[in-house]
């Protein structure tokens, strides 16, 4: 698989290719209906198309993202609908077997998030959780019957709150994928503000990112 990323885009990180990990573990993606909501560089639904997707529809709110995942889509030979537009807007009234998310989530100063710019890729609010929650409480609208949702991000915003969120929308919810490794580079050098938080222990400099998978009833 092969990406290049343009001027203002997120270059794939750790916890995009943890999530493409689990995608082929249990191939989820083969014959499915896939939805990539922030898309960024497009990675995670060319993944999936190179996997096997019948279609894959990727949504950004960053129209640079949108071209960007256009453009890996074509270098890989693939196909991906690329709309720009908030969360589900761009798809509304559509259900797809297979939704992946890779959402903003680091904790920051402010509930402000920035409108435009880099940093609307990993600012996630104070709790990290201002783009997940309202992610999580519109997926079941949006998934086919046994179809299944999966969201990757760092333990500091809180996986018990991600899994109570899918549940209550009707998904059954779990965690099925671990990894532990350094804070990346925003992480670390907000590391006191966690610090301060107590999302982080003293002298703690290591999160553990998890992919959380919600699955509709049949």
């Amino acid at each position: 698989m092969r990406t290049v990323t343009l001027p203002g885009v997120l270059r794939p990180p750790s916890d995009c290719w943890l999530l493409v990990s689990v995608v082929r573990e249990h191939r989820l993606a083969r014959d499915a209906t896939v939805l990539d909501v922030f898309t960024g560089s497009g990675a995670l639904g060319v993944a999936a198309a190179l996997d096997g997707a019948r279609a894959v529809t990727a949504t950004d709110v960053s129209r640079r993202a949108v071209l960007n995942s256009r453009l890996n889509a074509r270098l890989n030979g693939v196909r991906i609908r690329a709309l720009r537009g908030d969360l589900f807007e761009p798809v509304r009234g559509e259900r797809f077997d297979l939704i992946l998310a890779n959402p903003p989530y680091v904790p920051g100063e402010s509930d402000e998030l920035p409108t435009r710019g880099p940093a609307r890729a990993w600012e996630g609010g104070v709790d990290g959780r201002a783009l997940l929650d309202r992610f999580g409480a519109g997926v079941a609208d949006h998934l086919t019957p046994g179809g299944s949702v999966l969201i990757v991000h760092s333990s500091l915003a809180g996986e018990r709150a991600t899994v109570d969120c899918l549940a209550g929308s009707g998904l059954e919810a779990e965690v099925v994928a671990r990894r532990k490794g350094p804070l990346g580079p925003i992480g670390s050098a907000r590391a006191e503000l966690l610090e301060r938080r107590a999302l982080l222990a003293p002298g703690e400099r290591r999160e553990e990112l998890v992919v959380i998978r919600g699955t509709a009833r049949p």
